[in-house]
């Protein structure tokens, strides 16, 4: 007699995957689909590593002629000598020139404004004129270091015995003493020089200092009559002169100031920096002319003579354009950095930009670079130069950094100077005028390039990845896909970007989360239907997103044109794959190497991805099923491409119509379509993928639910696989392998298939091995003996005596809790385990336990009784 609750249990319905017959919630679908539907994998678009540093590669759109040069000759003429002569933005009018006779002095005038009388001695008259000479020779030429060492005779001519001044060295002799350079440059502020009439020098007494300083003109004084009648009237000094006399001698205070830092400077510069200068002058080897730049940096830097600021800054610039034709590239860094830091301008700024940009062409002189920390200078040009200004010297200057971010040695330092939040804001730069404009500027395109490259370089780095997100780069990157959809060049670099950072989840969310980006790449798919390279990045990507978000499925889905976009793409290069081009003959006759199949196949297998991670959606995956176009191109796929040819492209397409012939919708074409499905899998079955096998396997679990197909699987003897499958000790292929006997099992006519081969047996091993582990497939289990053990009189006639007392004792041990749930899993997989435990296994592993108890005696039979 059985007990009421077994009755309950004998009166149970078959175990067996959910039938679509019971209306389910959103929540229960998208639950199951966690199992039951997955998203697919593949490798980001292979980007080969350009063989030589240009500033666009062999894969540009741009025709040559269209492209600024990355070949060049630099010469010392190529600099502009008027670099410090800044222009005016603001043309002058000339002035008339209306020469007036100047009249005679009167007595009531201050004498010291009469004329001077020229010298009397025609000896004096040339030391003038010669002395005048020099200086103005050395005022516009900003040359101070003379054109010929004078021999000591002529020296005492020139300069006043007492007064001699000997530089170069780090002694200097004034008024017959020698001093130190520091003590010198201390005399000369209290014992100012100045030059006289023969050439030489003598100090300046502080009486003769003001008074030069207070002696102003006439028409400076405090004007006409008036001041003629003030000065006659009284001889006492009014309020208001005093207070003119109080503003002249604090002006007379910031001129002596003046001249007496002046002076300092000349002192430095005839010291330190005109010794450096005769070096670079004289002809030596490379390795001393680098050493004195050195020198020379290091001096210029101490004396801060760097910037614009110098007088003699003109002086230094010639020197070192000349030193440009040497042609050795450890010089020419120094150079160029040295320039960097003098600020040079215009033309010249394109030259050093073009210097630094031709050196870094050679990957040997990446450690030059790193070395002279050239970096720094360029990233500091693009800091604070004007980008309309200078456009192509920076076009020149990114391409340089573009070069060395190749170079992953420079990752780090680039990231930490800023280099990234340098480029954006360029980049912000250029969008903001295009927008002001109306259309692209001229050359951004070609600057765009140079950037997006840089950039793709730089987020390989983590921290690059985290400052991106900071300064919101991914929808600015976005808006310039869209003002330059037309430069192929700039959208393939953007995707590029794109296709690294999307396999981050973080930035994968940032870009799903910007609702524009998903019409952007479906325009960009419609524009460049034939362009690999691009639209082969532009469907990763959208598979990245669609992945692991609901929400992005779901934007992209309803976008206009979303599904026909990606279904012209798919028959495009379905048809390109299916009939490859055949290769052109050359000028010579000889066939040119044809372009490689394999491209074709990767934008089919990152096609198939996004619908297979589309089909998640209980929304999109019906109709998606209902689709005779999506389930054509699949099937077709299937027909002609087998799994040696390419693997993943057709793992990937069984994985989309497994995804799809979840949903058990009247329309669906895979419901109507099932048996040439299964017919297509028997190909993948008897192959040695096990990936593929694996997928084939899924897609009959699901399409096992129908009848027609169980009677299929029988005919074929494909149970006998699915048995078989039961000993690959690979969980996954087991639950799938199982998910497919337990739908047999629920056609009475089909249970006794289990017997063979061992089914029950290699059922129960797969309980004992992989139970403890994966409570899901353990549940499978069960719920398959179950259903084998429907009409059971005896549990050793179902499933013998081994098994059963095996199934015994497995079933009571994996029903105590504390047996069951391994402590040693953390506390995460330990809650997972255990919800899967309590509402999957438990249930059904207890029913089961019994029916077997119920069904099983424990006596031992007598043995017959001999006769």
């Amino acid at each position: 007699m059985l007990s009421p609750n077994d009755k309950k249990l004998e009166k149970l319905d078959p175990f067996y995957r959910p039938s679509v017959a019971k209306q389910k919630t959103s929540a229960e679908i998208i639950s199951e689909a966690r199992n039951a539907l997955r998203t697919v994998g593949t490798q980001r678009p292979f980007t080969p590593q350009e063989n030589q540093r240009k500033l666009f590669g062999p894969a540009s759109s741009r025709a040559p002629e269209n492209r600024p040069p990355s070949s060049f000759s630099l010469h010392a003429s190529s600099f502009e000598s008027s670099d410090s002569r800044p222009i005016s933005g603001t043309r002058l009018s000339p002035l008339e020139l209306k020469p007036k006779v100047p009249a005679p002095p009167t007595t009531e005038e201050d004498p010291c404004l009469s004329f001077p009388k020229p010298p009397v001695d025609p000896a004096k008259i040339r030391r003038i004129s010669s002395a005048r000479a020099r200086l103005f020779r050395a005022a516009s030429q900003g040359a101070l270091l003379p054109d010929r060492t004078l021999p000591p005779a002529e020296r005492k001519k020139t300069v006043e015995s007492k007064d001699t001044v000997r530089m170069g060295d780090s002694v200097v002799k004034v008024n017959g003493i020698y001093l130190t350079e520091s003590k010198a440059i201390g005399h000369f502020k209290s014992h100012p020089l100045q030059l006289t009439y023969d050439g030489g020098f003598s100090e300046i007494k502080e009486p003769e200092m003001f008074k030069g300083a207070t002696s102003l003109p006439s028409h400076l004084r405090s004007g006409g009559d008036q001041g003629k009648r003030r000065s006659r009237a009284s001889s006492c000094p009014s309020g208001s002169d005093l207070s003119r006399l109080e503003t002249k001698a604090v002006s007379n205070t910031d001129l002596q100031e003046k001249a007496t830092e002046m002076e300092t400077d000349d002192v430095f510069w005839n010291t330190r920096i005109v010794p450096i200068l005769h070096k670079l002058e004289k002809e030596g080897s490379v390795e001393a002319l680098c050493a004195a730049c050195t020198q020379l940096h290091g001096a210029l830097e101490e004396g801060n003579l760097l910037g614009k600021k110098s007088q003699r800054r003109s002086v230094l610039l010639k020197t070192l354009y000349k030193l440009v034709d040497v042609g050795s590239d450890p010089l020419s860094l120094k150079l160029a950095k040295m320039m960097l830091a003098l600020r040079v301008s215009r033309k010249n700024l394109l030259n050093v930009c073009k210097l630094i940009f031709k050196i870094s062409r050679s990957e040997k002189n990446d450690s030059l670079i790193r070395s002279d920390s050239i970096l720094e200078s360029l990233l500091e040009v693009l800091r604070s130069e004007d980008l309309q200004t200078n456009a192509e010297a920076f076009l020149y200057c990114v391409g340089a950094i573009k070069f060395i971010s190749g170079n992953s040695g420079f990752l780090h330092e680039m990231i930490s100077k800023g280099a990234v939040e340098i480029l954006m804001n360029l980049i912000k730069q250029i969008t903001e005028n295009t927008n002001k404009c109306g259309a692209c500027l001229p050359n951004s395109g070609h600057l765009l390039v140079q950037m997006t490259a840089t950039l793709r370089n730089l987020v390989d780095s983590p921290l690059a990845r985290s400052k991106l997100l900071s300064v919101s780069a991914l929808p600015q990157l976005c808006t310039v896909m869209g003002q330059h959809m037309s430069d192929k060049d700039v959208c393939t670099n953007v995707a590029r970007i794109f296709s690294k950072l999307t396999t981050y989840r973080d930035c994968c969310i940032a870009l799903a989360n910007h609702s524009r980006c998903y019409a952007l790449f479906l325009n960009l798919i419609n524009k460049y239907q034939k362009q690999q390279d691009l639209v082969v990045r532009i469907v990763f990507i959208l598979g990245n997103l669609t992945a692991k978000n609901n929400q992005a499925r779901e934007q992209f889905f309803k976008e206009k044109g979303s599904i026909p976009a990606l279904l012209s793409l798919f028959h495009t290069f379905y048809r390109l794959d299916l009939h490859p081009r055949r290769p052109a003959s050359g000028g010579d006759g000889q066939p040119t190497s044809p372009k490689p199949q394999a491209q074709g196949e990767d934008v089919l297998i990152k096609l198939t991805r996004v619908l297979a991670n589309l089909a998640i959606h209980p929304g999109i995956g019906p109709a998606m099923a209902a689709s005779p176009q999506v389930v054509g191109l699949l099937l077709a796929t299937l027909e002609y491409k087998s799994i040696d040819d390419c693997a993943e492209l057709v793992i990937n397409t069984v994985a989309t119509i497994n995804n799809l012939s979840y949903y058990q919708v009247k329309n669906s074409i895979i419901q109507d379509q099932k048996l040439h499905i299964a017919e297509l899998l028997l190909k993948l079955l008897g192959s040695d993928n096990m990936d593929g096998i694996l997928e084939a396997v899924r897609v009959f679990g699901n399409l096992s639910q129908d009848r027609d197909v169980c009677d299929f699987i029988v005919q074929k003897n494909v149970h006998q696989f699915m048995i078989a499958l039961l000993d690959a000790r690979h969980q996954d292929i087991c639950f799938s392998a199982c998910g497919v006997l337990l739908n047999l099992t629920v056609e009475k006519d089909k249970r006794a298939i289990l017997k063979e081969g061992g089914g029950i047996k290699k059922l129960v091993a797969c309980l004992r091995d992989f139970g403890p582990t994966d409570w899901q497939l353990a549940c499978l289990v069960c719920k398959t003996l179950w259903n084998f053990s429907e009409n059971i009189t005896s549990a050793s006639s179902c499933f013998g005596d081994e098994d059963t007392n095996t199934l015994l004792v497995l079933l009571s041990s994996f029903l105590d809790e504390e047996l069951a749930l391994d402590d040693s899993f953390d506390q995460d997989l330990k809650n997972y385990h255990k919800l899967h435990w309590e509402t999957e296994f438990k249930p059904v592993a207890q029913q089961l336990l019994n029916r077997i108890q119920t069904h099983h005696t424990f006596l031992e039979p007598l043995p017959f009784p001999s006769f």
